[in-house]
Order: C-alpha cells, then structure tokens, then sequence
C-alpha cells in the first residue's frame, strides 16, 4: 500500500558541553602612557576567531580584548590601556561530525585588573563557552493513504512547528554623532562603550527587519589642557533589512543577536575641527525562523476486504509551546563604601546573567544578576572620577502555560534601560528595565505508520464474521473502532443508520452489514 508523506525539519541537539577558561597574564604599561596612581574602570570582551572539528575534539580559538581606565600619577591625569590575551581550548565533542551546526557561546564571567606596580598590570578573567553541536533533521511522516481503493485511514493531527529557515548572517550599523556647541573639540577619546538596546527583528515576505538602538558613552580630552574631562552619552536609532529570500511574514522568529565588532573614532567635520564621532558596529545574528502547521498523521488504517499488517514508528517533533519577550522593571539601591561626595553621576552600564532557569507550573523560574557600573564624579581634586560596582540579583517567571519539565527553551537576556539617581547619604538608587527573549518548545513523541502491507483475510476469519451485525455502543467507542472491529466502513455504517453526529451515543444501537464480499 502506498503512502504519501511528507518532511518536517526539527534541529536535533546531538552534544553540548560547558567549559571554562582561565586567563592570567602581566602587562607593561606602554612607554607613551603615564605611570598608574588608580584604577577606575574595566571591561572586556571576547573575540572568537575560529573553531574547527578535529575527530571528536573541538578547537575553539579566541581572544579576550580588556580595556581599563586609569588615574595617572603626574598631574593627576586620567589615561586608558588596553591589550588582548589569546587562548586556544580542546573540547571533547564527540558526538559531532562534520557538517554539523556548532555554536560557540560565551560569557566573561569574572574580571579582575589589578596594578602590581605604577607601570604594570595584571588581568585575570574566567571565560565560559558553552559549546552546542546540532544537526538538521528530517522527520518523515506518513499523512495520507494512496491510490489504494477501499483502504479507510485516521489520523492525528497536532501543532507542529518546523525550521523554514536556518542561516547565520550580520548587519552593520554605522552613523556619525555630532558634538553639541557647548562640547570641547576632541583631543583623545579615553573610554567608549557601545552597547545595543532593544533590538527587534521581524520576518517579511523576502526579508528580515532589523530595528533597534546603539547606546554610546564615550570619555574624551578637550584640546585644551585645563578643560576638565568631557562625556557624550547618546542614543542612536537605527532600522533596516537583510534579504532573505525564503522568509515570509507568517513566520515565527528565534533570532540570537550578539555584537562581534564595535569601534569609535574621532572624525574631523566639514571645518576641520575633531567634533565628529564616527560609530560602527557589527551585529552577528544567529537566525532561525519556524512555521507552525496543523497537520494530519496517519495513525492507523484498514481495508474491509483484507487485512492491513502495519508496520509503525515514533515520530519526534516540536510544538512552539511559547515565544515572548519578557520586561522586569526592577529598582534597587547601591550604597557607597567610601565616603564620597558625589557631585555628577556620568554614566551607568550594566549586563545581564542568568544564574539559573526551571520550568514549574505554567512558567519558567528564572534566577539572574544585574552587574552594574555607574561612573560618578566625586568632590576630591586629586581623583575626582571614579566608579561602584554591584551586583543585583532578581528572579521573574516567564509565563509558559503547559510547560512540562522536559521542554527545550532559550532564553536571552538583555537590558533595555538602565539609570542611576543620586539620593543623598551615599546611596544610588537603580532603575532598570531587563528583557529575557525566550523561546519554549514541546517534545512530541508521535505514533505513526512507517509501512502498511496488504494481504488477503484468512479465509476461516471471514467465514466466521455475521454478514449483518446489530451492536451497542460502548462507552469509548468512535465510529472508526465500530467499522474496524466488523470490517466495514465508517461511510457505510453513518449512512445505514441514518446518524447525523459526529459520533454515537454510548448504548445507542446500530446496524452493521460486512462489506468483504463487495469488495
């Protein structure tokens, strides 16, 4: 008996693993830099630069860029350094084979930068990559009988989300910021943070829409020597597209957005003075793109003339249980150690990292930290820029209705406001407004038909079937286990009997005529 199928694409998670990787390492301060009298501010970010399958282990090559901000011993100055640290770390992966998807996430989960001396520096951080091999897969389902005449099938039919579209791409944002008139021109740019905010992607027909925001901050000199440190902090919108011909506006998106390249430089106006900042950022995203479809599969069949030997599988797809972005507005205090006196708060910045994450009842428990760095001006000439750093936790449950303990999910953090405000007695109180983009999908175990077989009924069977049957209904019964059981057909049996709903009443009486000889 011929079956018509069809294929349902499904990502198959076949390995993922965790690691961490230490660095520690010295660096001298550059001849052109002045000695350290104290450290302000840090920040680092890892660049990965390949990751290559060798057997069954993984080579993940990367490096971990830092920046640190500084007061300088002469003339109580400020001045930055920066460097790279390099690693290369092994996996065990073997359950990976070439061709398939490997992810390479990471996270900077510790920073410490710390002066050994006026004139050198030491960096330690502990990187986590978290390492996903996955491949595509095809899952074959029977949804329809052939051309066999008087063959009577049923089916199930579910939600079944499928990947349409699986791709990795980028998008560069790139925008000139113009200094307001009160602004100094631009000496030398001293700290710059570039971070996206509120990032929104959406299919159409041929396209991907991108939209969002780059929060700049950045430290400058004026060219003059005694104008005191200035700071731009800016919003800048941006929107576009990436083409993409196989996307349609049905389609639902699970879209990882991650920055691998942000640079800002000074750039001279149409006078020729530096009152430029020229902003440019590169934005990976790892793009996925599902549609849902209710489809119909084939769970059982049969012929009233015959016997139909089946043979029968489990189907493994994925229903799409949720997919949202979440906002938890949290307000939270931070309180100075030292007895500052803050005279202008400068900028807050901040990230967020998910401790933990659980399904319970219709949600998903999430535990994380808010690390912040808010960057104040204090009453004190010799160092009178200077920074506190906290570490907020808070815990949000994303609703999930239905979500079961062994559901798949994502989540991706990320923060959309973040503001600090001077109260007075040494303490900041924090505004922020977090965002966790998550993505919870149903495991479907689905019985199906891989093979049907037709053969002729055994002849004493078909000789000891009542050619007429009268039968009351039973509790349970459908109209399809009624024409099995006395090989007829559901047809047959409704139009006999005159019945008009969908199925009969339990104790209901019903007239059966065996339909083997006419066929």
């Amino acid at each position: 008996m011929d079956l018509i199928t069809r294929h349902i694409h499904r990502n198959r998670q076949k390995g993922r693993t965790v690691t961490q990787v230490t660095l520690d390492d010295d660096f001298i301060v550059p001849d052109t830099k002045e000695d350290m009298e104290a450290l302000i501010l840090d920040c680092a970010e890892v660049e990965m630069e390949d990751t290559r399958l060798m057997g069954s282990r993984l080579s993940v090559k990367g490096k971990l860029s830092f920046r640190v901000l500084y007061h300088t011993q002469k003339n109580k100055m400020v001045d930055t350094m920066e460097g790279e640290v390099g690693f290369e770390e092994f996996v065990n992966l073997s359950e990976a084979a070439e061709g398939d998807d490997i992810h390479v996430d990471w996270d900077v989960e510790d920073l410490t930068c710390s002066m050994i001396n006026s004139r050198k520096l030491n960096v330690k951080s502990v990187v986590t990559l978290t390492i996903t091999a996955q491949e595509l897969q095809d899952e074959e389902v029977a949804v329809e009988v052939g051309s066999n005449e008087g063959a009577e099938s049923v089916s199930q039919y579910i939600e079944a989300a499928q990947i349409a579209v699986q791709t990795r791409d980028t998008y560069r944002v790139k925008e000139e910021v113009e200094l307001s008139s009160s602004k100094p021109n631009i000496a030398q740019i001293l700290w710059q943070k570039l971070e996206p905010r509120g990032i929104e992607c959406r299919p159409l027909d041929g396209k991907l829409s991108i939209h969002g925001e780059m929060e700049l901050f950045c430290i400058y000199k004026g060219v003059e020597e005694h104008i005191p440190l200035q700071w731009v902090e800016r919003s800048i919108p941006f929107s576009g597209s990436i083409e993409m011909p196989d996307c349609v506006d049905e389609m639902i998106p699970a879209i990882a957005i991650r920055p691998v390249h942000r640079e800002v430089e000074a750039k001279a106006d149409y006078d020729g003075e530096n009152r430029l900042l020229s902003v440019e950022a590169v934005l990976e995203l790892d793009i996925r793109l599902y549609e849902e479809e209710k489809i119909g599969i084939l769970s059982d069949i049969y012929c009233p003339g015959a016997d139909v030997i089946l043979e029968s599988k489990t189907a493994h797809l994925e229903h799409l249980l949720t997919r949202n972005a979440s906002k938890y507005k949290m307000t939270d205090k931070l309180t100075l150690e030292s007895a500052d006196k803050i005279l202008q708060i400068c900028h807050a910045d901040g990230s967020v990292k998910l401790d933990s994450m659980e399904p319970v009842e219709n949600g998903l428990a999430v535990e994380g930290t808010l690390c912040v760095d808010v960057l104040y001006v204090a009453a004190d000439d010799q160092s009178p820029v200077r920074n506190i750093r906290g570490m907020l936790p808070f815990h949000y449950t994303i609703e999930a209705e239905g979500i079961k303990p062994d559901a798949e999910f994502r989540v991706k953090p990320g923060l959309e406001q973040l503001s600090a405000m001077l109260l007075g007695n040494g303490e900041l109180e924090l505004k922020a407004v977090i965002v966790l983009d998550s993505l919870v999908m149903e495991a479907l175990e689905i019985p199906t038909i891989r093979s049907a077989q037709v053969a002729p009924l055994d002849p004493v069977k078909l000789e000891q079937m009542p050619g007429i049957a009268g039968y009351v209904v039973q509790k349970g019964d459908t109209l399809w286990k009624i024409a099995k059981k006395f090989y007829a057909s559901v047809d047959s049996i409704r139009e006999l009997n005159g019945l008009s709903a969908e199925e009969p009443e339990p104790g209901q009486r019903l007239l059966i005529v065996k339909q083997t000889e006419r066929l």
